[in-house]
C-alpha cells in the first residue's frame, strides 16, 4: 500500500499528510497504560465488574428490572449480522434492520394508540424535549409557555429545562392535580403514570389544553399501556418515553430506545427517523427511511431537529420482545408487576404504613416519616435498592423480576413482621414467566391473592386491541423467533459481510473481546440511581475514559453525558454560549460554520440559541480564509464561535488551522472543533493543543461502540479548561441527556479499545487509515477524479471522488454506482455529502488489503460499465448501473435487457452458483418519491404483500 502511495514508511506518510503546525512533537499521553492483550484486558474488566454490587432494581424512576430473553441477546445483540449495522440510507440492502423497525414503530403506535411513531430517540427525557419542540412547531398559540406536570420524572424536568432556556420557551412545571396554571400556553406535558406511581385521568386536562388552543404530550409507561386506557384514546397529541422495561438491560442508565409517537396530521414534524413502506422498482413492497431522511443536511440552520440517528439496535431488541410476548405475553408480564405492587401496598398498610395512592401501575409510594434513610438501607442490606424521595417518603417499584421473597424482604426493610397479617402472595411466584412470555402455571393472574383489589382505575382501564399483526402472533417459540430473525438478518449487509466504506462514519471493527462485557450483569444490571457505592467499577471505568479521552484530545477534562454526537454538539455550544454570558458578553451568539460542514452543526447551533452564518469554502475544500476573515471582521462584536470539522469533511488536513483559530479567538469568538473525522488525529494530533477550545467526540466511530443499524452512539463532549465549569450537569449548564452518565452500558467497549491498543496502536491505526485512504485515492485516481487533496496529493483518512463529470457525459449517476456496488456484495460509500454527485471513501485501519483492493476492483469494474454505456452499447435507461440492484428474482423472470443476466448478477464474472461472497440483495431499487407521497409507517396487512 505504501509503494502504491509512493512513500516508504508509515512516519513518512506522517510528515507528508499532516501538516507541522498540528502534528504533536510530544507523546500524546501519560496515563494510558501500554497495549494489553485480551486475556489481560477480559481480566482487568472483570476486576472491574467485581467491584460492581448489583441489587434488586426497585428505584424505579423510569427504569426497571427486565428479562432479555436469552434468545434475543444471543441473536441481536450479541450477532454482529446486528450490531455492525449501519443506518440504513441504503435501504434495499437494509430490508431486515428496517422491517425490525417497523416492527418497534407498529408496538408503539399500537400501544399509546398514536398512528405514528418514529424509528426511536435517544431516550425519555430526549423525546420529551423533541416532543416540547414538535407541540411548538405544529400548533398555532403564540405563547412561549410549554406546562409540565409536576409528578414528571426529574431527570426529563431537567432536559427539558435544558432545551427550552436556549430556545426562549418558559417552562413552567405546575402541580396540574386541581387543573391547569392560569394564562396562555402552547403544550402541556402529562405522566401517565406519574413519576410517583400514581395514575390518574388526563382527559380533563387534556380537553382543558385543547381548549386554550395548546397542544398536549403524554409521557407514558408502554408496559401500563397494556392494562390502560391509551393516551390517544384520551386524546393527546404525543405520547412519549422509553422502551428499556421492553427486554433492553438497564446498563446504569443507558443505551435505551426512546420513543415519540404522534396523531397523523403531526407525522411529517417528527424528529429523527422514520421508516416509511414504499415500492421496488418491479412493484414489490419495500422498507426506507421516509421524510427526515438527512433532515439535517438538506434544511441546515432551518432544521428541526438536531438527532441524526436513534438507538436502533435498542430499538430492535425492544421490538423482539414485543414479537416474541405479543400483546397476551405481554399483558400478563403488566398483570404480574401489577399484582406485585398491589399486594406490596395491601402488605404494607396491613403494617401500619401509610400508602400515597390509592391507584398506582407498578409503583408504591410510602410514608414512614423520619424514617426513610432507615427503610432504604434496610433493604439495600437485604439486596434491595428502593427509592429515597425525601426523608419522610419511599418508592418502591416492581417488575418483570419481582418475586415474592421481593416482596417479603421489602416489608421486612419496613419493620413488619412476619406474622403480621397481610395478603396471602401464594401463586405469585408459580405465575412467573418463562422466557417465551407464557405463564407457565396456566394462572389468570389478575385473579391470583383475591383478597387483593387492583389499583388501576376502573374508568381507565384497556378495552381497545394492540399487536394484531401476525408478527406478534407466529414467533412463540425460540426456534420460530431465531429463524424470523436469521431471515431479517440475510435481507441486510453489515459488516460482518462486507467493508462499509462510508465517508464520516469509520464503520470499523467492533472487537468481540470489546463487545462482551456490555453483558455481564455486573454491567448490564445497574440501575443508574443506585448508591454510587454500588456502580464503584463502572464509576472507575467512567473517570479512566474521561481522562484517556481528554489527554488524547488535549483538552482538560470531557464528559460522557452525551449519548449522541448530536448531543455532544449542543452540549459544547452551550458551555460556549454560558462561558460567554459568564463574561457579561451574552450578544454574542453568531456561529460561522463552513458551507462543508455536517448539517447538524448548524441545526445545533440554532437549538443553543444562536445564529448560524456561512463560511464559504475555498476551490481546494478547505475553509475559504478570506471569506472567513471577512466575516469575522462584519460579526466581531456578536462572534460566539467557529464549528470547524478537521481534517475537514472533504477528507483533508487543512495546513493553516491554526491561523483559522487563532483569527476567531482575536475575535473574542471560541473554536469549537467537530470531533467526527477524529479517526485521522487520534496519536498524530490533538484538537486541544492546535486551537480548539471545545469538541464533541464519537464513541461510535474512532473509539469502536458499534453503529448499531443507526444507534447506539455516545458523542462525548471535551473542553478546555475555562470551559469546565460548563460542562453539562454541571450547575452551569442543565443535563443534555436522561442518565447521569448518558449510556455507560456501552462505555466498556471503547474502554477496552483503548486498553488493547494503548499509544502507539493508536498512532499506527491513526496512519493506517491515513494509509488505507490514500491508497485508494492512488488506485481510483485514474478513473474517477479524487476532489480534493492536500499541497502534497495527499488525503486524510477519507477521499471524495467526483462523479459529477461522468453523470453529465453520461447520464450515470451516483445513485446508480452506488445500487451496483450492491450486485458486487459491497455497501456504497456516502453519497453527495458533503458535495451532491460524489462518493466520499473512508476504508478505517480494520481492513486488510484483499478487502480494500475486492472495493477498488469493483470500483473500476463499475468505471468499465460506464464507459460502454458512454459508447453506446447500453442506453442510459436500460444498463446493469440503472438496473441495479438485482434481486435473484429478477434474474428468474423474462429477461429483455440488452445486458447478460450473468453480468446483472453476477458483474466480477463468478459462474453462477459459485459463491464468491455473493450477496443477494432482496428487493430491487426502492422509489423514494412514492413512499414519501404515500407514508405507511406501521406494520401493512399482510394482504399488501399479496
Amino acid at each position: 500500500m505504501l509503494a502504491t502511495i509512493g512513500v516508504t514508511s508509515l512516519d513518512e506518510l506522517a510528515s507528508a499528510a499532516v501538516p507541522d503546525s498540528i502534528r504533536d512533537s510530544e507523546p500524546v499521553t501519560s496515563t494510558l497504560p501500554p497495549a494489553a492483550s485480551e486475556t489481560e484486558v477480559t481480566a482487568e474488566l472483570r476486576a472491574l465488574a467485581a467491584r460492581n454490587t448489583v441489587t434488586v432494581p426497585m428505584i424505579g424512576l423510569g427504569y426497571v428490572g427486565t428479562i432479555t430473553p436469552p434468545v434475543i441477546r444471543r441473536h441481536v445483540l450479541e450477532n454482529p449480522a446486528w450490531y455492525t449495522a449501519y443506518t440504513p440510507y441504503q435501504p434495499e440492502i437494509s430490508q431486515g434492520r428496517l422491517e425490525a423497525l417497523l416492527t418497534f414503530q407498529t408496538t408503539v403506535a399500537d400501544l399509546t394508540g398514536l398512528p405514528v411513531a418514529g424509528a426511536s430517540l435517544l431516550d425519555e427525557a430526549t423525546a420529551a424535549a423533541e416532543a416540547m419542540t414538535l407541540l411548538r412547531r405544529a400548533g398555532k398559540a403564540a405563547s412561549p409557555r410549554f406546562v409540565v406536570d409536576a409528578d414528571t420524572l426529574p431527570q426529563t424536568i431537567e432536559v427539558l429545562r435544558t432545551r427550552a432556556i436556549p430556545l426562549g420557551i418558559e417552562l413552567v412545571v405546575a402541580d396540574v392535580s386541581g387543573g391547569l396554571p392560569e394564562g396562555d400556553l402552547f403544550g402541556l406535558l402529562l405522566s401517565y403514570p406519574g413519576a410517583s406511581g400514581a395514575v390518574t385521568d388526563p382527559t380533563a386536562l387534556i380537553d382543558a389544553a385543547h381548549e386554550r388552543g395548546a397542544l398536549v404530550a403524554v409521557a407514558a409507561d408502554l408496559l401500563a399501556l397494556t392494562l390502560l386506557t391509551p393516551p390517544g384514546e384520551l386524546g393527546a397529541d404525543a405520547a412519549v418515553g422509553t422502551t428499556q422495561r421492553f427486554g433492553v438491560p438497564l446498563g446504569f442508565g443507558g443505551p435505551h430506545a426512546g420513543f415519540l409517537a404522534v396523531q397523523q396530521k403531526h407525522a411529517r414534524q417528527l424528529p429523527g427517523r422514520l421508516v416509511g413502506l414504499s415500492r421496488d422498482a418491479d412493484g414489490n413492497p419495500a422498507l426506507r427511511l421516509a421524510l427526515q431522511t438527512r433532515e439535517q443536511h438538506i434544511r441546515r440552520e432551518k432544521a428541526t431537529s438536531n438527532i441524526c440517528t436513534a438507538q436502533v439496535l435498542l430499538a430492535v431488541v425492544a421490538a423482539c420482545y414485543a414479537v416474541y410476548h405479543g400483546p397476551d405475553g405481554l399483558r400478563r408480564i403488566a398483570q404480574r408487576a401489577h399484582r406485585m405492587a398491589a399486594v406490596l401496598a395491601a402488605a404494607l398498610r396491613a403494617g401500619g404504613v401509610e400508602v400515597v395512592h390509592d391507584e398506582f401501575f407498578d409503583t408504591v409510594r410510602a410514608r414512614v416519616p423520619g424514617r426513610a434513610d432507615e427503610v432504604a438501607d434496610a433493604a439495600h442490606a437485604a439486596g434491595i435498592a428502593v427509592r429515597r424521595v425525601d426523608a419522610d417518603t419511599l418508592g418502591i417499584a416492581c417488575s418483570e423480576v419481582t418475586t415474592v421473597a421481593h416482596l417479603e424482604a421489602v416489608r421486612a426493610a419496613f419493620g413488619i413482621g412476619a406474622d403480621t397479617a397481610a395478603p396471602d402472595t401464594a401463586g405469585l411466584d408459580t405465575a412467573g414467566l418463562d422466557t417465551a412470555g407464557l405463564d407457565t402455571a396456566g394462572l389468570d393472574i389478575a385473579a391470583l391473592d383475591a383478597g387483593t383489589a387492583d389499583a388501576l382505575p376502573e374508568g381507565l382501564r384497556r378495552s381497545s386491541e394492540y399487536l394484531t399483526h401476525p408478527v406478534f402472533h407466529e414467533h412463540r417459540s425460540e426456534t420460530s423467533l431465531m429463524r424470523w430473525l436469521r431471515r431479517l438478518a440475510d435481507a441486510d449487509m453489515a459488516l460482518d459481510r462486507t467493508m462499509i466504506p462510508l465517508g464520516s462514519c469509520t464503520m470499523k471493527l467492533n472487537a468481540a473481546v470489546e463487545m462482551e462485557p456490555i453483558t455481564w450483569p455486573e454491567f448490564a444490571d445497574l440501575h443508574p440511581f443506585a448508591p454510587p457505592a454500588d456502580a464503584a467499577g463502572t464509576l472507575e471505568l467512567i473517570a479512566d475514559l474521561e481522562r484517556w479521552l481528554a489527554e488524547l484530545t488535549g483538552y482538560a477534562a470531557v464528559s460522557l453525558q452525551p449519548n449522541a454526537g448530536s448531543q455532544g454538539e449542543f452540549a459544547g455550544l452551550l458551555a460556549i454560549a454560558a462561558y460567554h454570558r459568564s463574561r457579561g458578553e451574552a450578544h454574542r451568539d453568531v456561529c460561522l460554520i463552513p458551507a462543508s460542514a455536517h448539517g447538524t452543526n448548524a441545526a445545533s447551533a440554532v437549538m443553543a440559541g444562536m445564529r448560524v452564518v456561512v463560511v464559504a469554502t475555498a476551490p481546494t475544500g478547505d475553509v475559504d480564509l478570506d471569506d472567513l476573515h471577512d466575516k469575522i471582521a462584519e460579526h466581531r462584536d456578536a462572534l460566539g464561535a467557529l464549528m470547524i470539522t478537521y481534517p475537514s469533511t472533504h477528507g483533508v488536513f487543512e495546513a493553516r488551522v491554526r491561523e483559522v483559530c487563532d483569527a476567531v479567538h482575536q475575535a473574542g469568538g471560541q473554536v469549537y472543533v467537530d470531533g467526527a473525522n477524529l479517526n485521522a488525529l487520534v496519536g498524530l494530533a490533538r484538537p486541544g493543543a492546535f486551537g480548539g477550545d471545545v469538541s464533541h467526540l464519537n464513541l461510535h466511530k474512532t473509539f469502536c461502540i458499534p453503529h448499531g443499524g443507526g444507534g447506539p452512539g455516545v458523542g462525548p463532549v471535551a473542553v478546555a479548561e475555562h470551559l469546565v465549569p460548563f460542562l453539562p450537569g454541571r450547575g452551569e449548564v442543565g443535563a443534555v441527556s436522561a442518565a447521569p452518565h448518558g449510556s455507560p452500558g456501552v462505555l466498556p467497549i471503547s474502554w477496552a479499545y483503548l486498553r488493547l491498543m494503548g499509544p502507539d496502536g493508536l498512532r499506527r491505526a491513526t496512519l493506517t487509515a491515513i494509509t488505507a485512504a490514500n491508497y485508494v485515492a492512488a488506485r481510483l485516481r485514474e478513473h474517477y477524479p479524487v476532489l480534493y487533496a492536500g499541497a502534497d496529493g495527499h488525503v486524510a483518512h477519507e477521499c471524495i471522488l467526483d462523479l459529477r463529470a461522468m453523470t453529465k457525459d453520461t447520464g450515470v449517476t451516483v445513485d446508480d454506482v452506488a445500487k451496483r456496488l450492491a450486485d458486487y456484495g459491497l455497501h456504497a460509500p456516502t453519497m453527495s455529502f458533503p458535495v451532491a454527485g460524489t462518493l466520499m471513501v473512508e476504508p478505517t485501519e480494520s481492513e486488510d488489503l484483499a478487502e480494500i483492493d475486492r472495493f477498488v476492483d469493483a470500483m473500476i469494474g463499475i468505471r468499465r460499465e460506464i464507459d460502454r454505456v458512454a459508447a453506446g452499447e447500453w442506453p442510459v435507461t436500460d444498463n446493469p448501473l440503472r438496473g441495479a440492484p438485482h434481486t435473484a428474482a429478477s434474474l428468474m423472470d423474462k429477461w429483455d435487457h440488452p445486458y447478460p443476466r450473468e453480468l446483472a448478477g453476477y458483474p466480477t464474472g463468478v459462474t453462477p452458483g459459485v459463491h464468491d461472497r455473493k450477496v443477494w440483495p432482496p428487493v430491487r431499487r426502492i422509489d423514494g418519491a412514492h413512499g414519501d407521497r404515500n407514508l405507511v409507517c406501521s406494520c401493512p396487512p399482510v394482504e399488501a404483500f399479496a
